[in-house]
């Protein structure tokens, strides 16, 4: 049975600002490009979203409530209730992840 993938407020934010800052500091075009392959990823998780892997950052601190998949270096980071899937997170992998995810996700 499909999933329902739901994008948080914070994850749609993350998105575009991904979106703006790639279109402002990379090649014409790169926005889209980018674009395209996150909305494919985050269609692909309501067929199967326990395929992606748990953020080393929490699995490190035994928390495994958490799934992500890459698309390098990006990361969407999101968790699996019941039949849904909330995306929480769209991000760069090169950011200061543990402070992120520390903020965004363990103080919610």
């Amino acid at each position: 049975m499909p999933c329902t993938v739901f994008l948080t407020a914070d994850a749609a934010g993350d998105l575009e600002e991904l979106y703006d800052y790639i279109a402002l500091h990379d090649a014409p075009g790169k926005s889209e490009h980018v674009l395209a392959r996150i909305e494919k990823i985050l269609s692909s998780l309501s067929e199967s979203p326990e395929r992606g892997t748990y953020p080393k950052e929490l699995l490190a601190l035994g928390i495994r409530d958490y799934r992500e998949i890459f698309f390098k270096p990006y990361r969407v980071i999101y968790q699996v209730i019941g039949n849904k899937v909330h995306v929480l997170l769209i991000v760069d992998g090169r950011r200061d992840m543990q402070t992120l995810l520390q903020r965004r996700l363990l103080q919610a």
